[in-house]
């Protein structure tokens, strides 16, 4: 695919959304790449990476292999996801700390307006059982997953590589929390301060999961993809749907942890009403913020229809 430098500005953007959206435990990564409509090509660009690559540099040379590996699409993607997680996750976790129904009303409202707009991709009609209960397990699964009691945390090292190669996963699977994984595991405490502090010995572990996570778990989503088109975004529209329940605003916590600096900080929570928040002063804020979201998704779509049809048949 030819790309213009303005495409491939473009496209560390939509990885700057991406490593934002991750860092938030709650919102995936990868239903950010699936609405700007970069989610398959990602998928099929990870696929290339394998050993046979090597053999293809040694006797192609680098451009060929740069060229059949996607590079230029990836460098640019990646570059924008690294930026944003190392620039935004200061903000992030401010925002986390002083204003989560604001955050989260946002989120709320882009992860809305991504489930119409995937299930517009499957055209599923009233007749299709098989797809409705594909999407009512993933949506189960999902839901499940957000009501776990989160862990302990750990910083053994083991641990940090297999949580980084779990993480990985959900990240790129539009609908589950790669962060949100994270705290279930208890291992979101740790890789957020390694990042803080530039901890690079723990970021190297971690990486190294991710890496080798995100390379075996591509594989499985692009013969989904090639093998079961329809079923696989029904899949994905469910797991989209049983994760609103982590990302809606208005909860209570039911339990606290402390933190690495002392400070006690929610652990478990619980969604309730918005209006069981007693004259919450950041409800009209909250919901316009909501529909900010929706209109983001519906610019998103917009472009990516005109540029990155996703194929349903």
């Amino acid at each position: 695919m030819n790309r213009s430098p303005l495409d491939y500005f473009i496209l560390s953007l939509k990885g700057m959304a991406m490593g934002a959206a991750d860092v938030v435990p709650g919102v995936s990564g990868g239903t950010i790449a699936f609405i700007s409509g970069i989610y398959e090509e990602l998928i099929d660009t990870l696929n290339t990476i394998n050993f046979s690559l090597l053999k293809h540099l040694k006797t192609e040379g680098l451009k060929s292999t740069w060229k059949k590996a996607n590079g230029s699409f990836l460098a640019a993607l990646l570059s924008g996801v690294f930026i944003s997680v190392i620039s935004l996750v200061k903000g992030v976790e401010w925002l986390l700390e002083h204003h989560p129904i604001l955050l989260w009303s946002f989120f709320f409202g882009l992860v809305l307006a991504s489930i119409l707009y995937v299930g517009k991709q499957i055209k599923i009609k009233l007749t299709d059982f098989k797809l409705f209960f594909a999407m009512t397990i993933g949506a189960v699964v999902a839901y499940l997953i957000t009501i776990l009691d989160p862990s302990e945390t750990s910083d053994a090292n083991l641990f940090l590589f297999f949580a980084g190669a779990l993480a990985i996963c959900a990240m790129i699977l539009p609908g589950i929390s790669g962060a949100f994984i994270l705290v279930i595991i208890g291992a979101y405490a740790p890789v957020l301060e390694a990042i803080n502090t530039r901890d690079i010995k723990t970021i190297l572990i971690i990486g190294t999961g991710a890496i080798i996570g995100l390379l075996s778990f591509s594989k499985l989503l692009k013969w989904l993809f090639e093998t079961y088109h329809r079923l696989t975004l029904a899949i994905i529209t469910g797991f989209m749907i049983g994760s609103l329940n982590k990302i809606w605003p208005w909860k209570i916590v039911l339990t606290f942890r402390t933190n690495s600096k002392g400070e006690q900080v929610p652990f478990n929570e619980q969604s309730i009403s918005p209006f069981n928040f007693d004259g919450d002063p950041q409800l009209l804020q909250a919901i316009g913020l909501m529909f900010f979201g929706v209109l983001i998704i519906l610019i998103l779509e917009n472009i990516s229809s005109k540029k990155n049809p996703i194929e349903t048949s």
